[in-house]
């Protein structure tokens, strides 16, 4: 089903019903009514897509190598400065060889990384969480995912032009809603992720928290690799004009992944058939 102008007028006439409820009758995410592209110069859009690209392949590239990569093998002629702001922009943590000293959030939390070593050996057991930045034919926009580990479905997503720790908790929310809790989530150490909103909710529902170490982005590999496959097998090639199309096209790819698309460390089968057959067997 096409999100169309003529459904959005028709939600724009049904005052008496909620978003939520509408949205749900017309099988699309509150996030596909509210949001456009963030903008950015078309220099700028061109730089990023060539560091999204790039990135997907050298996840230890840090701003000043990346900066040397685009200067000199690309002919961009951009300083460092506009490298960071970008690095920023798009959400990006670089993979370090060393620790970091930096000065965290007193406000935020911290949570130690519990799947090293971990035997993950059923569906719910543990998932994964995580934002990438997506590009479009003109502009950008950001998606959150949640994965089931053990199974490789992708349980809940959503898009934005913002990344608001609301926006990641209320996804959350929605996928407990449906699946019921994890036993474990992890994520990055990113701001949406720390913050007492999101961490609030995860207790509430005896839900363990674990988090990346820092500059250890392959600790949540699984989320990486999805985001890798979405890219190559959907975004780049057919790059969203609007961010209704956006999320049309992400949706036909999720539907793809979690029934179709087979996955060799699960048996060769799709996620959706792995997950159901788990999910009924327990």
């Amino acid at each position: 089903m096409r999100v169309t102008e003529k459904r959005r007028k028709v939600i724009k006439s049904h005052p008496s019903l909620s978003l939520e409820k509408q949205c749900n009758l017309l099988e699309i995410h509150r996030s596909g009514l509210y949001y456009k592209p963030k903008q950015e110069s078309v220099l700028n859009l061109k730089i990023m897509n060539e560091i999204d690209r790039y990135f997907l392949e050298h996840p230890y590239y840090g701003v000043e190598r990346m900066t040397d990569y685009l200067n000199l093998d690309l002919g961009h002629r951009v300083n460092v400065k506009r490298i960071r702001r970008l690095y920023g922009l798009m959400g990006l943590q670089t993979i370090y060889c060393q620790p970091r000293t930096t000065i965290k959030d007193k406000t935020h939390f911290i949570y130690p990384y519990l799947l090293r070593n971990l035997k993950i050996e059923r569906v719910n057991q543990v998932w994964q969480t995580d934002i990438t930045y997506i590009p479009m034919f003109r502009g950008f926009m950001y998606m959150v995912a949640i994965i089931d580990v053990h199974s490789r479905k992708i349980l809940n997503w959503s898009v934005s032009n913002s990344m608001s720790a609301e926006w990641c908790t209320e996804l959350m929310k929605d996928t407990i809603k449906i699946y019921g809790n994890p036993e474990i989530n992890n994520t990055d150490q990113g701001s949406q992720f720390t913050s007492k909103i999101y961490i609030e909710l995860l207790k509430e529902n005896d839900i363990k928290i674990s988090m990346d170490g820092r500059g250890r982005a392959l600790d949540n590999i699984y989320i990486e690799r999805f985001w890798r496959s979405l890219k190559y097998e959907k975004i780049f090639l057919n790059p969203a004009n609007g961010g209704l199309e956006l999320y049309e096209n992400i949706r036909d790819y999720v539907e793809f992944y979690n029934q179709e698309r087979r996955h060799t460390e699960i048996g060769k089968i799709p996620p959706d058939e792995m997950y159901f057959r788990k999910a009924l067997a327990s």
